[in-house]
């Protein structure tokens, strides 16, 4: 044992030695610094871009759901209830650029419609969740919704588990980052401001705050500081929240454009895929901002040249029906903005009408259902069900490829059209130029857009004054989505809506037409008496209005919307969309708007 001991003495006196050799020996001093720089540059390294926004996210979840959890203990007291769920709104909206770009079924779940969501394929529905639906439940706030309201906010606390899992998974690049941002702006733009996902609270406003300032934050990970240029837009959303009195027009021209002009102006890197809104758009109301490829089905029927000419050959050419007397100008008749002026159209023998008014085909392309009743998922469908219709054309595709083979200059551009063509005309390319040449239907050059491109003169003050009331006091904006003004909601124009807003058979009259919409082909409660929500460009070319064609004048809708639909007079509709509540517009306000619509004619 004593000799062991003697050993490791010896042993551990040599390493003392060997490590004050090595301590103070010049060369591994050197070595021991390049060693402790490089250790230093990898931690440094770890600091990256894509760090630093999961880091700036992590943050931001813990904070809603500590917000959500504070709003779930309370109970009984309406005005501590409605300030918590204001600040939950909030937290969200801070995560909101994240959450739509990168996890949208999720959005869904957390802020979606308080409608149920309808799967038409399979013919079922799944009840909604999320913010709007607690939202209804604190305004007004009964006590006896308590126990659903709870369950809604822990349904809610659940929903963050699937976002925390994509924060986690993402890797996050400056170009998508920057996207998502940009796409907020448009969001705040499109559906914020307009109190779309806040109708009864009216935070909408407000909260878009939140929105902008996570945007600017998100910009200064991407090495950019416009903080000074965000701020102000801030300030002016936190300042005002009664929709009546805030200056849209004005906020959209003066405050929003610029900001998103000035991000894409950074030279940050944009990503590759094109989406439904151009990756390089700086603004939502550019010319060509919006992508009407996006919208194309088939690689084969998206638009060229050649086939948008062919398509408007075909289009004004008689020999389309079957007696060879109408074309699809007959009924969309370019100087009524494609529409025909009449209550319904006649039936190709001349002896009755058909079911519906003649919808203009201007923007069509931007849809992802047609008809009134949504039954055609493209336009290329829509081509074939007018020329299969005995009432309308009384043709087919078919039939029309068949006499076109027959013409040697018309299979030539056909070819040019379609450089896979083989030795014949085929039906699907008879419908795919005629859809190809209503796509281009789409000019984006009306007052209004002028305006909101800079020429602050487009718009005279009157229509100015409308545009504010369509945004805010009678809520348009929240089903006629600028700058489309249809159904289709942008930023991610993946989605056509319809409403249920129980049109009458005669203006003023207490007697809802019979026409049950959507509900014929697919039968849902929820689709009874439901009809596809159709642009406000060129309106004032299309009279007269509805599916049904019954109002004459914009003077007659308003009033219609104004009372608050079929339950404005007196009809009980469950499945109604629209608001019920009248919106109190006086005749002043009525011809403002009426001047704005006016103001959306190419």
């Amino acid at each position: 044992m004593i000799f062991l001991a003697n050993s490791i003495k010896k042993v551990s006196s040599r390493k003392r030695k060997l490590y004050f050799f090595m301590a103070n020996h010049p060369l591994i001093k050197a070595l021991l610094v390049c060693l402790i720089w490089c250790s230093s540059c990898r931690e440094a390294r770890k600091e990256t871009f894509d760090s630093r926004v999961h880091i700036w996210l992590y943050a931001q979840a813990d904070s809603l759901e500590a917000s959500a959890n504070q709003l779930l203990q309370l109970s009984g007291d309406t005005t501590a209830l409605r300030q918590a769920f204001a600040d939950c709104r909030k937290r969200y909206k801070k995560l909101e650029w994240f959450s739509e770009y990168y996890a949208p079924a999720t959005s869904r779940l957390l802020n979606g419609p308080p409608l149920p969501e309808i799967e038409v394929e399979e013919n079922k529905k799944a009840e909604p969740s999320g913010l709007q639906v607690i939202e209804e439940l604190i305004y007004p706030y009964n006590m006896n919704d308590s126990t659903t309201l709870h369950s809604e906010i822990r349904s809610f606390i659940s929903g963050l588990i699937p976002l925390r899992h994509t924060i986690e998974n993402t890797q996050f690049d400056t170009a998508h980052v920057l996207d998502a941002c940009r796409l907020e702006v448009f969001r705040v733009i499109i559906l914020g401001l307009s109190g779309f996902d806040t109708p009864l609270s009216g935070l909408g406003i407000s909260e878009s705050a939140a929105s902008l300032d996570a945007v600017a934050q998100m910009m200064s990970l991407m090495g950019v500081d416009m903080r000074a240029d965000f701020d102000r837009p801030i300030a002016i959303a936190r300042q005002h929240t009664a929709q009546s009195q805030f200056d849209y027009a004005g906020f959209i021209t003066t405050e929003l454009n610029p900001l998103t002009r000035k991000m894409m102006s950074k030279g940050l890197p944009l990503v590759k895929e094109q989406t439904a809104v151009r990756n390089d758009a700086a603004t939502l109301f550019d010319s060509a901002a919006i992508n009407i490829s996006f919208f194309v089905h088939a690689t084969e029927a998206l638009p060229t040249a050649e086939k948008v000419s062919l398509g408007q050959a075909l289009f004004f050419n008689d020999q389309l029906a079957g007696n060879g007397k109408r074309s699809c100008q007959s009924c969309h008749q370019p100087g009524k903005a494609f529409t025909d002026g009449l209550n319904q159209s006649l039936t190709l023998n001349g002896t009755a009408t058909i079911l519906r008014n003649t919808p203009t085909l201007m923007y069509a392309g931007f849809q992802h259902a047609q008809f009134y009743d949504m039954r055609s998922p493209t336009l290329e469908n829509q081509v074939m069900d007018v020329l299969n219709n005995k009432d309308e054309m009384h043709s087919s595709p078919e039939k029309v490829a068949a006499w076109l083979n027959k013409m040697p200059e018309m299979k030539d551009r056909f070819r040019k059209a379609f450089p896979q063509m083989k030795d014949s005309i085929q039906s699907r390319q008879v419908m795919m130029a005629i859809a190809s040449y209503v796509r281009e239907l789409h000019p984006f050059s009306s007052a209004f857009d002028r305006y909101m491109r800079g020429d602050q003169q487009a718009m005279s003050d009157t229509a100015k004054r409308g545009f504010n009331l369509f945004m805010g006091k009678a809520r348009c904006a929240t089903c006629h989505f600028i700058p489309l003004f249809n159904g289709t909601a942008g930023p991610a124009f993946t989605n056509t809506e319809s409403e249920v807003l129980g049109v009458l058979s005669k203006p003023g009259i207490a007697s809802l037409d019979k026409d049950p919409g959507r509900f014929t082909h697919t039968q849902i409660e929820e689709l009874n008496f439901s009809f596809k929500t159709p642009t406000l460009r060129n309106i004032a070319l299309t009279a007269p209005y509805m599916h049904n064609g019954a109002y004459r004048t914009l003077e007659e809708v308003m009033d219609f919307y104004d009372k608050g639909g079929a339950a404005g007079y007196g009809i009980q509709l469950g499945n109604q969309t629209l608001s019920p509540d009248p919106l109190h517009l006086t005749q002043k306000e009525k011809q403002e708007i009426i001047a704005f619509m006016k103001a959306l004619n190419d």
